[in-house]
């Protein structure tokens, strides 16, 4: 027979009396053995021995036990232990585990990032305790004089580190995604705001107005240069005016405004009284009191062409027969030089001075607004000339109310503004190299971008789009899976009361009107998209920067991308 291993337990059965058993059958047991009297201290003796080993281990194990934790505690770095301990589910029937490996992987992966993105966070704290430090006012200069970091330098910095904390968030966001639980990374602090530590991603551009180049503006008496604009629309025409103030300041003349039997109707979309204002003098009339000064002895005494192709002074026969039917004689119109609207060469102050200077009393140089005159000088914020206001041609002051009227109602102050040229821009575009004309959906894409960088909710739509484009492009326009509303002005409510001022003063339903006050509420956005190519696009562009409303996140639509289909010349 195998021998039994000894336990406790089989002792004490060994030694006790089954309560069933009978005498005879104890006594008849081959196991059994006589006990006499002295035999008492010996069972006594064992039975202690058990209970005593019983009882040592028991106080053993509940003295050690507290040292081992404590031990435990002391020297296992706890934070490590539990800072990424996450429940990974395995498929069931995945052998190899291929699953699992792939999502331990991402989850190291997410951790990584969350480490980087500390870190990028840190050196973001970094550029802002630069900045506020004063180390750079308008640069950080060392011994030699040698400008280190300016102020430029500094804010494409805080792009650079913002755009990677943001790329860095959004491949958190991805990763996350793919599982369900999101307890193991951190997301309470939203490090990526885009308002944060009071930096703005699309702050106002810096125009430098101190370093602005300018000259005066003193007219002769009694000598004027008649404005003739022909080329183009509305948006050509104030272009064209405004290089004809230029070319006014520098022979010295007053500038006479177009009449409205041959050009636009100026006077209602812009308050040429501000111009004088602005200067302090009288600089420019209306062609009224051009007609009243001169008692109806209307005559342009040389008439000098700036252009001489394709037409002299770009103006054809039935231009000149308006400008006639005003009263006014003309003098025969010849070119002062050889140059072509198609290719127009860069001209300087002198150029001009040299060939325009006449002592005559009326002048006048045709249509420039292809002209190529000091291109930087004119294009700088508030223009070329020296004025007390933020910049010569405006809207007119009704205008200007509506439009602020119109946002405060629809659009409030964070909104982003988009020129959606279209009606006539297909051919325009694909004649250009390269075109500028976008499939909606390609145009939808590039607008998202910019509504994420600009973090507006909503968008004011200017366009001449059917409604069949800007329904399609409503449904694209989505950031942070919602759609950003795409608003227009709606048609005439008396209920509505944002336009009052143009229906009390019979300016509602003037296509010019309406043109201008859509420039003003771009003009009046925190971001603005605009369609390249177009004047409309360009007198806005000038409006945001003389009215120091230009941010760093304008742009034109899709700005360097080629359209990604294009259609074949005719």
């Amino acid at each position: 027979m195998m021998e039994r291993e000894s336990s406790d337990e089989e002792e004490d059965r060994e030694i006790l009396i089954s309560q069933n058993a009978r005498p005879n059958d104890v006594v008849k047991s081959p196991n059994h053995r006589r006990t006499s009297a002295f035999d008492i201290g010996d069972d006594f003796t064992n039975r202690f021995s058990i209970a005593s080993r019983r009882l040592n281990k028991r106080y053993i194990f509940a003295i050690f036990l507290p040292i081992v934790i404590l031990l435990l505690y002391f020297t296992t770095d706890l934070k490590n232990l539990f800072q990424m301990r996450v429940p990974i589910s395995r498929d069931v029937g995945d052998s190899n585990g291929v699953v699992s490996r792939m999502r331990e992987s991402e989850l190291r992966a997410l951790y990584l990032l969350k480490q980087q993105e500390i870190e990028l966070f840190k050196m973001w704290n970094y550029t802002t305790l630069v900045n506020n430090s004063n180390l750079v006012n308008s640069s950080v200069v060392n011994n030699n004089g040698v400008g280190l970091v300016s102020v430029s330098m500094m804010e494409e910095l805080k792009t650079r580190f913002f755009n990677q904390i943001s790329l860095n968030k959004q491949i958190q966001e991805a990763l996350l995604s793919a599982h369900e639980s999101e307890g193991f990374v951190n997301s309470n602090e939203n490090y990526t705001d885009l308002s944060f530590a009071g930096w703005s991603r699309c702050g106002k551009v810096d125009q430098r107005l101190s370093e602005r180049r300018t000259i005066e503006w003193k007219p002769r008496s009694n000598k004027y240069l008649f404005a003739i604009c022909v080329s183009g629309q509305m948006s050509n025409h104030l272009i064209c005016l405004e290089k004809h103030m230029f070319f006014a300041a520098l022979l010295n003349r007053i500038l006479v405004i177009p009449s409205s039997k041959v050009d636009y109707e100026f006077h209602r979309v812009l308050d040429i009284e501000h111009i004088n204002k602005c200067l302090g003098r009288k600089v420019v009339i209306t062609f009224e009191e051009f007609a009243e000064s001169k008692k109806n002895h209307l005559h342009v005494n040389k008439f000098m062409c700036y252009f001489s192709l394709p037409l002299p002074c770009f103006i054809d026969d039935e231009r000149v027969k308006k400008l006639k039917g005003l009263g006014l004689s003309l003098s025969k119109i010849e070119s002062v030089w050889k140059e072509d609207v198609k290719n127009p060469k860069q001209k300087t102050i002198q150029d001009v001075v040299e060939k325009f200077s006449s002592e005559d009393d009326v002048i006048a140089i045709g249509d420039v607004f292809f002209a190529d005159v000091e291109r930087e000088w004119v294009m700088q914020p508030g223009g070329p000339i020296a004025h007390k206001c933020k910049t010569l041609i405006e809207p007119s002051r009704l205008i200007l109310l509506t439009a602020q009227r119109f946002v405060q109602t629809f659009l409030g102050k964070d909104f982003i503004a988009l020129h959606f040229r279209r009606h006539g821009f297909l051919k325009f575009c694909n004649a250009k190299q390269p075109s500028c004309f976008y499939p909606v959906p390609q145009a939808a894409e590039c607008i998202n971008r910019v509504v994420e960088r600009a973090n507006s909710p909503v968008i004011y739509l200017s366009t001449d789009a059917a409604e069949s484009e800007t329904g399609l492009l409503q449904s694209l326009v989505v950031w942070n899976a919602k759609t950003v509303p795409l608003v227009q002005r709606p048609a005439r409510n008396s209920a509505e009361k944002w336009d009052a001022l143009l229906y009390r003063h019979g300016l509602e339903g003037d296509s010019q009107v309406e043109a201008m006050l859509d420039k003003t509420i771009c003009a009046l956005s925190s971001v603005f998209i605009g369609s390249s190519g177009s004047t409309f696009t360009e007198d806005i562009l000038r409006l945001r920067k003389d009215w120091g409303s230009a941010s760093l996140c304008d742009e034109y639509l899709c700005q360097g991308e080629l359209p990604n289909f294009i259609a074949e010349n005719e």
